[in-house]
C-alpha cells in the first residue's frame, strides 16, 4: 500500500480552514478518495483515526503530519 504522491509544500494550504476533527466523508472529499478507501486506510493504520462506537473521526493535524511524513514512501506490501 502506498500513500498518494503529495507535494508536502501544499499540505498547509490543503488543510487551511478545516475543522480540528474530520469525518470520514470530509477526509474522502479532501483527498479525492472514496469513503471505503478511507475506511481501509483507517483499518490498516495508514492514516490515524479514532473509533467511538461505530463512528470514526480523524484529527486534522495528525492526518496532515502523517501525510507529510509518509509522502512518496512505499508502505510494506501485505502478503
Amino acid at each position: 500500500m502506498r500513500l498518494w504522491k503529495w507535494d508536502v509544500r501544499h499540505l498547509d494550504a490543503l488543510f487551511e480552514g478545516r475543522p480540528d476533527t474530520l469525518s470520514v466523508q470530509e477526509v474522502a472529499d479532501l483527498l479525492g478518495m472514496t469513503k471505503p478507501g478511507v475506511y481501509k486506510w483507517l483499518k490498516d493504520g495508514v492514516i490515524p483515526g479514532y473509533k467511538v462506537g461505530s463512528s470514526w473521526f480523524i484529527l486534522r493535524d495528525e492526518l496532515k503530519e502523517t501525510l507529510r511524513a509518509g509522502a512518496n514512501i512505499a508502505q510494506p506490501e501485505q502478503t
